[in-house]
């Protein structure tokens, strides 16, 4: 049976990642440093947890649920403690794009993220459609990289993701770049940020005068059919002339001319990751 050290397992995401463990075929030996997370993970799942050396020196698989800006140190600290051909699967594309990992040519690296419950989406089931993080009722994507490693780490490793993110739909297997071109720079630099901006627009209206739900209303209204002709999930449909006009004239009082260049080119989110690494 495939041996599995967690680390960070009493934090937000570790019992979430606990929790999808439970009756798989994997043994886990539950790491936690914190007080207050070995309490949580306990009401939670009902696991005691181990010491890390101990965890480490038995496990095929380093599962590292820390905070992003964390696991660079983290890897560099347990690194000597791992076994060789053990596999260190983190969650984030940040340290290992940015080039914080510690060199250690006998221990794969495998780098997994999850795409989130789309927005279109076939669940019926009012809890899993209120699922919005994914992980718990609602089916999401995920994406994959073999960083480094033999081959055959890469399905143990896609299994583990599959396991701790379920239930999955598609693994889309990745390169290191690709995620960290999808996050922080696809998923928070444009899309969190937009909408954000949406949200700013929204108060500012309610601000001049209309009435706060209405224009929630007609926002998200309108963000669900922009989206899902945009996106293609409703082929037949197309905007109008007037919204084309509309867009016409918005983008470049909106965007500045090769924003995209700017915000995606291998240096700028290169650059990103280091100060996500380093905040």
């Amino acid at each position: 049976m495939t041996k599995i050290a967690l680390l960070g397992a009493g934090g937000k995401m570790g019992v979430r990642l606990s929790t999808n463990l439970q009756g798989s075929r994997f043994d886990v030996d539950h790491v936690e440093v914190s007080g207050a997370g070995r309490e949580r993970l306990k009401a939670a799942i009902g696991a005691d947890c181990v010491e890390m050396d101990r965890a480490l020196a038995e496990a095929d698989v380093v599962l590292m649920a820390v905070p992003d800006r964390l696991i660079g140190k983290i890897a560099h600290e347990i690194i000597g403690k791992v076994r060789p051909n053990a596999a260190l699967i983190v969650l984030d594309a940040a340290a290992p794009y940015a080039g914080e990992m510690p060199e250690r040519a006998d221990v794969t690296y495998f780098v997994t993220h999850p795409c989130h419950p789309p927005i279109f989406n076939d669940e019926t089931d009012p809890v899993a459609k209120a699922d919005f993080f994914g992980g718990i009722h609602a089916k999401q994507h995920i994406v994959c990289a073999l960083m480094q490693g033999p081959e055959e780490h890469y399905a143990l490793c896609e299994e583990i993701a599959r396991t701790i993110y379920k239930p999955v739909m598609r693994a889309h297997r990745c390169t290191v770049e690709n995620i960290a071109t999808l996050e922080p720079a696809l998923s928070e630099t444009v899309g969190i940020t937009l909408c954000l901006a949406m949200r700013e627009a929204v108060d500012d209206v309610v601000r001049r005068g209309v009435p706060r739900q209405a224009a929630m209303d007609f926002m998200l209204g309108h963000i669900n059919i922009g989206l899902s002709i945009a996106f293609e999930a409703f082929p037949e449909g197309k905007f109008s002339d007037g919204a084309l006009y509309a867009i016409e004239k918005a983008k470049p009082e909106i965007f500045r001319d090769g924003w995209l260049e700017r915000v995606f080119n291998k240096e700028a989110v290169l650059k990103s990751v280091k100060e996500i690494c380093n905040a």
